[in-house]
């Protein structure tokens, strides 16, 4: 089952290419890395496939009406702005509107009841949202694009501003639902905790894909080198994969 599909996608932004010819599937079950270094286009491609940019080429989930793409994927986008002064139980009640009728059902209850569980959010679940640190507020938001309960869920840099606790937690947490079926996509800059708990990588990188396969293909000495200009140490041990940046090439 193909949960998204890319044909050919190519964005320019203020006359400037910033990829072009994207083309890859992400089906059920898989725990999807979107790296690459500063100005790649990791946002720039998540946005374009979701329909939120101009863009040549085909993507499956732009092509959906918004109630369809809402109910196909969840959005997490980098900006974490909260509005409102809402408690936690009422924003993460809001990924629900895609499902909802006029009512909660049970079924809303326990899809809110599990994200905020997922998160550790339990003991805060009555607190004002907009109150928290900026971490909490971040797995807030989490739980939110969890509740919507999708096949897909697309993250921009999740765990940005989480300490070393909750960015393993969280990432535990979408490794999780890929092993139930489900699939992530998710982009990230910590190149360590994307070799440990990624299924596949893919590697955005001089406006094209350089790469896309498990995290031992892809981060290969070779292609770290030309896509971030760094040396890394890297280990298979009992806990899975060890990524370790070293030094900046010259």
């Amino acid at each position: 089952m193909t949960l998204l599909s890319l044909r050919d996608l190519s964005v320019t932004l203020r006359g400037r290419p910033v990829f072009s010819g994207v083309t890859l599937n992400i089906g059920a079950g898989e725990m999807v890395g979107l790296i690459g270094p500063n100005g790649a286009g990791k946002t720039t491609l998540m946005r374009a496939a979701l329909g939120l940019l101009d863009h040549d080429g085909q993507s499956s989930l732009a092509a959906l009406d918004p109630r369809a793409r809402a109910q196909a994927v969840a959005w997490m986008p980098q900006a974490r702005e909260i509005a409102w002064p809402v408690t936690v139980e009422a924003l993460v009640t809001l990924g629900r509107t895609p499902h909802r009728a006029r009512r909660l059902t049970e079924a809303d209850h326990h899809a809110v009841d599990r994200a905020i569980d997922w998160m550790g959010l339990s003991h805060m679940r009555q607190r004002t949202a907009t109150r928290l640190s900026g971490g909490e507020q971040a797995r807030v938001l989490i739980a939110r694009a969890l509740a919507q309960d999708t096949p897909l869920v697309m993250a921009d840099e999740p765990i940005a501003g989480l300490d070393p606790a909750h960015q393993i937690a969280t990432m535990e947490t979408f490794a999780g639902l890929a092993r139930s079926g489900r699939s992530v996509l998710v982009s990230l800059h910590d190149l360590g905790l994307a070799a440990r708990h990624c299924s596949r990588l893919i590697l955005l990188g001089q406006g094209q894909v350089m790469a896309d396969g498990t995290p031992a293909k892809v981060l290969t000495p070779e292609m770290v080198a030309q896509a971030f200009g760094i040396t890394a140490y890297q280990a298979e041990t009992d806990q899975g994969r060890i990524f370790q940046p070293l030094e900046v090439l010259e």
